[in-house]
């Protein structure tokens, strides 16, 4: 009897021909998941195996599989011989463990799936045979076709795969196999969801962090680092670059128009992102605006922001409410993180009356008062780089 973790992917089956290489890539994040794990990890008509983990790490290398993108689910299994007699005792002993634990219910059904067409017994067959046997070892039992408490699953390929767990996965797509983009990450609650749901989707993420010291604290900066290594669980390394933001917001401050402030502040902040990124060979910016959440995210803010740059800039955030992306953040871990009261430069100056209906003329104007150009310059010249892993 060997223990193996059971790996299912779903969307990927929709790839075609392409299919061999989502698979590759999703394996090759498996394995950067398992560091240090020594896994054996074997692709098999739709499944995915990981053997060789040991007892004592066996539930860490779950844990980490369900931060992996593309994995839809999990089940840890018994692998055993095909013998009839093998599978049917590995099968009362599983069940025995379950019904061990206190909210394991009295109802169950047994799910067979015959892939090895040879095998003696049919899909049906070993429903009905399995089902007796365990209803004859466990009296108290009863069978539940439509809603059972306890799905007894055997599986016959090359060996015979019995479980009781199917466990979610991060589900999405392999990170790495749709390009690479920049997000554009602050220390609330919405920039680090909005990479994680790109980076779902498939990209490889690197990050940008503005900061304006003394106004910012060394703890705001360290908040958005541990933003940013929650995010990698899931999104794997991202390069971090914290761009010192402070001379380019006073001058601002001190030559712009007040109202205007927060939107030039953006444009600003787009223009250095856009830059880092294209040198990260990034073809898209990433944040975690909202329509309408705030003065900068009115529908003309987000034109006249778009317009300082000229890649694209996904919002995947776009059409959630408040409620919506905190109940992401609280699932994938970031959320306390979040809410740590260390503000960021985004919140530090803000205006009493925004501007929530910026013209494009009257901002590109605003801007050209100033000769950007060298302070940019710099600020890229200074930026800090992490590596987060």
């Amino acid at each position: 009897m060997e223990k193996v973790l059971l790996v299912r992917y779903t969307e990927i089956h929709l790839k075609g021909l392409n299919r061999p290489y989502f698979e590759r890539a999703l394996i090759s994040n498996m394995k950067r998941a398992l560091h240090g794990l020594d896994p054996k990890i074997e692709r098999e008509q739709g499944r995915i195996y990981v053997r060789g983990i040991s007892e004592e790490r066996f539930d860490e290398a779950l844990d980490r599989l369900t931060r992996v993108f593309g994995i839809h689910s999990i089940s840890p299994a018994e692998a055993v011989d095909k013998d009839w007699e093998t599978v049917v005792q590995a099968a009362l002993k599983l069940m025995e463990k379950r019904l061990s634990s206190p909210d394991a219910g009295t109802s169950f059904k047994v799910f067979a799936r015959r892939s090895d067409k040879r095998y003696f017994m049919n899909s049906d067959t070993i429903n009905k045979e399995l089902g007796g046997r365990v209803l004859e070892r466990f009296p108290e039992l009863h069978v539940d076709v439509h809603k059972p408490e306890i799905k007894l699953s055997v599986e016959i390929r090359e060996k015979a795969y019995i479980y009781c767990e199917e466990i979610p996965g991060a589900k999405g797509m392999p990170t790495g196999t749709a390009g690479a983009a920049s997000l554009l990450i602050s220390g609330g609650i919405d920039s680090p969801v909005a990479g994680y749901m790109m980076a779902k989707r498939g990209l490889t993420l690197s990050a940008v962090h503005f900061y304006s010291y003394p106004y910012t604290s060394e703890r705001a900066r360290d908040k958005v680092v541990e933003l940013t290594k929650l995010v990698s669980r899931y999104a794997g390394e991202i390069k971090l670059f914290l761009v010192p933001f402070t001379d380019i917001q006073m001058t601002i401050y001190e030559k712009c128009p007040e109202k205007e402030t927060t939107v030039l502040m953006r444009r600003l902040m787009m223009k250095i992102a856009e830059r880092i990124a294209r040198g990260e060979g990034a073809m898209a910016l990433i944040t975690g605006e909202s329509l309408g959440q705030v003065a900068s995210q009115t529908l003309e803010a987000l034109c006249v922001t778009n317009d300082a740059v000229s890649m694209p800039v996904f919002r995947p955030l776009i059409g959630f409410d408040k409620d919506e992306i905190m109940d992401i953040a609280r699932r994938i871990g970031t959320y306390e993180t979040s809410i740590l009261p260390y503000e960021d430069c985004c919140t530090v100056f803000v205006p009493k009356h925004p501007v929530t209906k910026p013209k494009l003329d009257e901002l590109r104007a605003s801007e050209a008062r100033v000769d950007f150009s060298e302070m940019i310059e710099k600020a890229i010249a200074d930026t800090e780089i992490m590596l987060i892993k």
